[in-house]
């Protein structure tokens, strides 16, 4: 046991007392106090799209036993309850990293390629299986791109356009910018997808891998380094020093097992939208709002955020 002020956040698309009253019962059953509750955002009005209630609290608590117990609640009641430790009274957060295939977008880009090339359904069992965390991540993307060899440069493009954004993404990232935050995508995806994002929604920095392009052509081949988990998490706090902040004000939002080393890493770790095996080994998880439930995350009113 240990003691510690932490913030429980409750995100819902209907806030009603079927929800707020098991809430109670999970900060009474482990003997918490409230020294504040706010309500962050109102579906009813204009700005959000969701509910949202933060409660500040105190006591003596297995922190680890909680929030085991309010990711039980929350899959019981289909909401977030997002526990995290609260430090917002001495350390600010300053670079928020993300994935980008199923964090940022609705796609897994490899996949669409795959697609493309007559290859679809068995690189998606693959993209699959690795996201779930049953194959070494670089081996089954090797495997992955060597399906691709051949597949004409022009489909890239094509993708590009066409990529479906990640729910409450642009008013996130509108917001991080306006906040003064520094972004970065860290993806083991590719960069030309990156940048395209970073071009149509402001990120400050890409890290992704570089498709291996020969007389318009698509090669299957692998330009090193991959970025894999291990790499995202470097690139994580190698960004951080250069800029100068400590990895407790840092933020890192992902969905796969390949993010589970960033999220560890991370000040604060988001699974976003994330597999089980995820969800239940970060410490914060959101599933029931957009990518704009960050936002709620950092303690933000929604009268206080651009809609």
């Amino acid at each position: 046991m240990a003691r510690g002020d932490l913030i429980l956040t409750v995100l819902a698309t209907h806030l009603t007392a079927d929800i707020q009253a098991p809430v109670d019962a999970l900060i009474a059953q482990f003997v918490l106090q409230k020294s504040s509750t706010q309500r962050l955002a109102d579906a009813s009005l204009d700005g959000a799209d969701i509910d949202c209630i933060e409660y500040r609290l105190t006591g003596q608590v297995d922190v680890e036993a909680l929030r085991d117990a309010a990711l039980v609640l929350s899959e019981t009641l289909s909401v977030d309850i997002v526990i995290q430790q609260d430090t917002r009274d001495h350390v600010q957060p300053r670079l928020v990293c993300f994935d980008m295939d199923s964090t940022l977008i609705k796609a897994e880009v490899i996949d669409e390629l795959a697609r493309r090339h007559g290859v679809g359904e068995e690189v998606a069992e693959v993209t699959e299986r690795a996201m779930r965390g049953e194959l070494d991540f670089k081996a089954s993307f090797r495997e992955r791109m060597s399906k691709l060899a051949g597949l004409d440069e022009s489909v890239l493009a094509d993708i590009a356009e066409e990529l479906p954004l990640m729910d409450g993404v642009e008013r996130l990232m509108v917001n991080l910018k306006r906040l003064g935050y520094r972004t970065a995508i860290l993806s083991g995806g590719f960069t030309y997808f990156a940048r395209h994002l970073q071009e149509k929604l402001g990120f400050d920095e890409i890290h992704a891998n570089e498709l291996v392009i020969e007389n318009g052509k698509v090669t299957g081949e692998v330009s090193e380094p991959i970025v894999d988990a291990e790499r995202k998490a470097e690139l994580l706090e190698t960004i951080a020093l250069r800029q100068g902040f400590s990895l407790d004000q840092t933020i890192a939002v992902g969905d796969g097992a390949n993010d589970l080393k960033m999220l560890a890493k991370a000040g604060m770790g988001i699974a976003f939208r994330a597999k089980p095996l995820v969800r239940a080994q970060a410490r914060q998880a959101i599933s029931t709002s957009g990518l704009d439930g960050v936002l709620y995350l950092l303690g933000y009113h929604q009268q206080d955020l651009t809609p």
